[in-house]
């Protein structure tokens, strides 16, 4: 077990959704400072204000899909509390519901910018100095569209599936090398925090923000290496991969698609409002 007692814990996203909940936990749990990158200031104003009563927060406003904004925020958060010893990539993105054909370039370079290079440059910064000293734990909040393909989604599926196999195969290089540092891949449905607001999910229901922020945390503490929040597989996430072995491509849509509704999951979404 791993605890998060006394650690220094890094949020990306953290001043709303999910991410904001992780924070509120790891305070709970006592953590020794929680630090909170975020896109929103008034978002993170609101939080630090509000976790004052629990623990020590400090909040920064960072674009994680710039490296040097990245650079700069985290030599000042060595600056003014040390190391990090847990880091949880949760900012992420989604653009729209449209077909592959009708994306802009702007909406494919923004949405893999914040998928897949960002929780690559914040964790690139903390994990010299975790290996240095043998200790420390990347979670990284992928999706469990980066282990299914599904329509409306292609850029953003194809963001999460890059970050699923760049995470896991940082896992297996620190494995390699015997490292005591942790990676932990996280790769959800739906959460209804409003960020995917519209989806209709025919058979299974969306989770609920608490639940998963919960179910992270513990991930973590058990020093899980994959976690998959799918209310429809309660065995390892291998099991996608199993059927799409196994049965014949056409049907493997067909479940997929029209007895389980996933293809049509997206069909109206909306997205959080602005």
């Amino acid at each position: 077990m791993s605890s998060i007692k006394n650690k220094n814990v890094l949020i990306t996203g953290g001043a709303s959704g999910i991410g904001k909940l992780m924070g509120e936990i790891a305070l709970g749990k006592g953590a020794k400072k929680l630090v909170i990158w975020d896109i929103n200031q008034e978002n993170i104003d609101a939080t630090i204000a509000e976790f004052k009563t629990i623990g020590h927060a400090i909040g920064f406003r960072v674009d994680v899909s710039d490296y040097d904004m990245v650079t700069d925020a985290y030599s000042k958060v060595k600056q003014q509390i040390g190391e990090i010893d847990i880091l949880i990539n949760c900012a992420g993105i989604i653009m729209s519901n449209k077909t592959f054909d009708q994306c802009s370039q702007a909406e494919m370079e923004k949405t893999i910018k914040v998928n897949t290079l960002a929780p690559m440059y914040v964790a690139h910064q903390v994990l010299h100095e975790m290996i240095e000293r043998d200790n420390g734990h990347i979670c990284n909040i992928a999706s469990a569209g980066g282990m299914l393909s599904n329509p409306r989604m292609s850029i953003y599926a194809a963001s999460k599936w890059a970050a699923v196999g760049w995470s896991d195969s940082v896992r297996i290089e620190l494995q390699e090398k015997k490292s005591n540092v942790r990676i932990t891949t996280i790769a959800p449905y739906y959460i209804t925090t409003g960020m995917f607001d519209g989806v209709e999910s025919k058979v299974f229901p969306l989770l609920k923000p608490h639940k998963v922020a919960k179910g992270i945390i513990k991930a973590i503490e058990k020093n899980n290496d994959f976690k998959m929040f799918m209310p429809f597989i309660p065995v390892p996430h291998h099991f996608i991969r199993l059927m799409q072995g196994i049965l014949p491509l056409r049907v493997f849509d067909w479940l997929l698609g029209e007895i389980l509704g996933i293809y049509h999951t997206m069909d109206n979404f909306t997205g959080r409002k602005k």
